[in-house]
């Protein structure tokens, strides 16, 4: 394989990763306030595709507008989905709320499916124009943007948990939850907040790919499987982790595509089993045992 060739195998990983990457967030962030895996994450991002799509062409909207405004209304959606769904429920062994969260996604696929049709729904590149040339391999605009949001949702997230009231509150439910209630923090408001930024970060993710792929209403579950191996490969409960973890399995998805391209969506499934019985605390994650 030529170096040029290698180099576009990278540029592609880093590109899906940073997809993985967001979507891992968004399960990491509920998962730290509240034990459970939120499987209506995948719908969530395609919802923000949806939307976006939805809002830029019917109603006219530029991407400018139409972009936040999806985000916006996806994690309205999150926020009442905690609120209807969740909460009745708060008390509930972990396993009822996650079949909770399956249930769920299938209602908003459902949802979807009649309110925007069946058919793939495309979005215009944010900046569009030729790819870009970087050693003798290319660079998609709209890959620039995706890597710009994952930096930026990074950087945000750091400040959010290191310098703000709200932050220091989420870190806390991250490390007892029940020791948080009893120091006086609202868990209640911190694990409806946590829905709502995981559902964001989800609905980023999916309006900043739809313009490479278009978006349709059946993509959530596919696309949730690969967001939530890439959370348990880097750590699930470590933001940080999480972002490690999806660039991560981008990568690893690119590298089998050399030797058969009809592996590559097979690979979120097998690193999740492998990480699973191999190293269930994640690659960038220790477990208690080696901190003590």
């Amino acid at each position: 394989m030529e170096t040029s060739e290698l180099l576009q195998l990278v540029i592609a990983g880093l590109k899906n990763g940073s997809i993985y990457a967001l979507l891992a967030l968004g399960f990491t962030i509920v998962y730290a306030a509240t034990n459970v895996i939120n499987f209506a994450q995948g719908e969530f991002y395609m919802l923000g595709g949806m939307f976006a799509v939805f809002a830029f062409s019917r109603f006219g909207l530029p991407l400018v507008v139409a972009v936040p405004v999806a985000v916006l209304v996806v994690a309205g959606i999150g926020v009442l989905f905690e609120r209807l769904a969740i909460r009745p429920r708060k008390d509930a062994e972990p396993m009822a709320l996650i079949i909770i969260t399956v249930g769920g996604s299938l209602v908003f696929a459902s949802l979807a499916r009649h309110a925007f049709g069946s058919d793939a729904l495309p979005l215009p590149e944010f900046t569009p124009g030729p790819s870009i040339p970087f050693a003798g391999a290319a660079i998609e605009r709209q890959a620039l943007w995706i890597w710009g949001i994952v930096l930026v949702t990074v950087a945000g997230l750091t400040f959010l948990y290191s310098k703000t009231r709200l932050g220091r509150a989420m870190r806390a439910c991250m490390q007892n939850r029940e020791a948080a209630r009893l120091m006086g923090i609202d868990t209640a408001r911190v694990v409806m907040i946590s829905f709502g930024l995981a559902a964001a970060l989800g609905a980023l993710a999916g309006v900043a790919v739809t313009p490479l792929t278009s978006t349709r209403f059946d993509i959530g579950a596919g696309i949730a499987v690969k967001g939530f191996a890439a959370a348990i490969l880097g750590g699930l409960g470590n933001p940080l982790a999480a972002v490690a973890g999806g660039l991560l399995l981008g990568l690893i998805e690119q590298a089998v595509i050399p030797f058969s391209s009809a592996l590559k969506d097979v690979v979120a499934l097998a690193v999740l089993l492998a990480v699973l019985f191999l190293r269930p605390q994640g690659l960038f994650t220790r477990s208690r045992r080696e901190k003590v």
